[in-house]
């Protein structure tokens, strides 16, 4: 579907009320300025197009045919520049929008790289501390056994030197009291 200069004058556009855009007595008065153009460009090919196919057929040349007069512009002029505007700021929203999910996307990311690191950071800690009270359990549980063999060592030899000792004094009793000529308290009985 070929686009004519009065598609251009008569196109309409919704409103939109987000934010101004560019002056529409500027916009208008270039789109007005464009359809003059467009119109003279036009009238230009239809004339070449006829002098073209009567220089084909051999024909004089034609004559020129006048060119249309330009048209007054619509009064609707100042739809003309919604389309700009809504053009703008539909590019502003969408650039925005673009900003705005960059800008989420790269937060997003942070965070999880913050959080993996915070995460790293507390497992290896938590592994560390882990190792060092296991270290020192094992520490604390090698001083114990040491203690423990100590104290037994200590038993044994405290038992074997009271065994010596109260055998010693039950001999000593029986030689005083054989000798003295009295029986033995084993003897009495006692």
């Amino acid at each position: 579907m070929a686009l004519t200069p009065d598609d251009v004058v008569t196109k309409q556009f919704q409103h939109v009320r987000f934010k101004e855009g560019f002056d529409p007595d500027e916009v208008d008065d270039f789109l007005d300025e464009i359809v003059v153009e467009w119109r003279k460009a036009l009238t230009e090919n239809e004339e070449l197009k006829a002098k073209l196919a009567a220089y084909e057929s051999g024909a004089a040349p034609a004559r020129a045919v006048e060119p249309a007069p330009a048209l007054a512009p619509v009064a609707e002029a100042p739809t003309a520049a919604a389309p700009v505007a809504s053009a703008g700021i539909i590019e502003l929203a969408q650039r925005l929008h673009d900003e705005h999910v960059a800008e989420g996307i790269a937060q997003r990311d942070q965070l999880i790289a913050d959080a993996k690191a915070q995460a790293a950071s507390i497992v290896s800690e938590a592994e560390t501390r882990g190792r060092e009270e296991l270290a020192k359990l094992d520490r604390e549980r090698s001083s114990l056994e040491g203690r423990i063999s100590e104290l037994r060592n200590f038993e044994r030899d405290y038992r074997a030197q009271l065994r010596s000792y109260i055998e010693g004094k039950l001999r000593d009793l029986e030689t005083t009291a054989t000798s003295s000529g009295a029986q033995p308290v084993s003897a009495i009985g006692l």
